[in-house]
């Protein structure tokens, strides 16, 4: 049983449906960074005031007294993303919980990046926080929950790991994988779609 429970990661429901690319909504991205350990305290009252959020999270497993323990944590750490238009940003800002609000020039690249970040999280695999960018071989799934996400390969000993990168905060996401279920990347930008946070 997991020390804290899963708390909503996203609101609403279908907000990367409402963000696919080639909608013609005014709102935008945020990203906020927020006050030491305030991204849960200020996603929460995201969810109270019903302001549209992802605040990616992950399983952290590990064992005391015997005794296997979990807690959920999130995957960037000072992180959370808002979606709207100024007002909403002032809003964020009217909680006190964030430090900053970094200005994101490449709205669509954000967007496919955390929409690709959504779906890792909606597949149930097992994620790790990878602090900086890795050089890997772009590849696409073609098999399993993943398939059609695109990301980079990298080797770790005799392990493979699949990296998604959110190349604005220059951090990513990885997840075990097996060589039979990607093949190498011939066109960019395929197979981008959204899943659910999954509890």
């Amino acid at each position: 049983m997991p020390l804290l429970p899963l708390e909503p990661c996203l609101f609403p429901g279908d907000l990367f449906e409402q963000t696919a690319l080639g909608t013609d909504s005014p709102d935008t991205w945020f990203v906020l960074h927020t006050r030491p350990r305030a991204e849960k305290a200020l996603a929460r009252k995201f969810l109270a005031r019903e302001l549209p959020f992802f605040l990616p999270l992950y399983q952290r497993r590990w064992q005391s007294r015997g005794r296997v323990q979990r807690s959920y944590l999130p995957l960037f750490p000072g992180y959370v993303f808002l979606r709207g238009d100024n007002d909403t940003r002032i809003a964020a800002l009217e909680t006190n919980l964030v430090a900053n609000v970094l200005p994101v020039p490449d709205q669509r690249r954000l967007n496919a990046d955390l929409m690709r970040v959504h779906q890792l999280m909606g597949s149930g695999s097992t994620l790790s926080p990878e602090d900086h960018l890795t050089p890997g071989t772009p590849v696409e799934i073609i098999a399993g929950p993943l398939a059609g996400l695109e990301g980079k390969i990298l080797r770790r000993g005799k392990h493979l790991h699949f990296f998604i990168e959110v190349q604005f905060l220059q951090r990513g996401v990885s997840v075990d994988i097996e060589s039979w279920m990607f093949q190498p990347l011939r066109r960019p930008g395929a197979g981008l779609a959204a899943a659910a946070c999954r509890d």
